[in-house]
């Protein structure tokens, strides 16, 4: 059964195409300030999302996993805001992590951050976010649940569902 909350919406995609289109969609509402926190296991279509989101925000270039660099930025033409693809999987200690100066970037206006990995350090993660956790149903579908926290992530997300169910 889907759940529609205020602050939750779950989605079922059958095939890689659709998470990566569900992603393009999303990421037309990013505009500065947007955390999205894509949680789930290998193969659970976590880069493939953040490719739909980056196509959908306008990024200058495709986006690859981030796993060995940890952090890939990517421009777009009409601004300056910066999207931060950043893989925190191979991160073990803190110490690891605040070499990498997220606090500076996450919720930063001038940026949009998607996380892979983010329970690997959820304290990380600011209060305001949208959290996705992506799980393998099958070969082909996946489930993809988000939930808004915080106002502006709440509003992304209902205009969001707005645009894919139409109520």
């Amino acid at each position: 059964m889907p759940i529609l909350t205020k602050d939750t919406l779950e989605f079922i995609s059958r095939s890689p195409e659709q998470t990566c289109r569900l992603g393009a969609r999303l990421g037309r509402y990013l505009n500065g300030s947007e955390v999205v926190a894509m949680e789930g296991g290998l193969g659970a279509g976590k880069t493939v999302f953040a490719q739909g989101v980056g196509m959908g925000w306008g990024a200058t270039s495709r986006l690859v996993s981030p796993t060995y660099v940890l952090i890939r930025p990517h421009k777009r033409h009409q601004d300056a805001l910066i999207l931060y693809h950043i893989d925190l999987y191979r991160l073990n200690s803190f110490s690891e992590v605040d070499m990498l100066g997220l606090d500076e970037i996450l919720g930063d206006p001038g940026a949009v951050c998607l996380v892979e990995w983010p329970d690997r350090h959820a304290s990380l993660i600011p209060g305001e976010h949208l959290w996705v956790h992506l799980r393998v149903l099958d070969e082909y579908r996946r489930s993809l649940v988000f939930r808004a926290r915080g106002g502006h992530h709440q509003a992304i997300l209902e205009d969001f569902r707005q645009e894919l169910l139409g109520n």
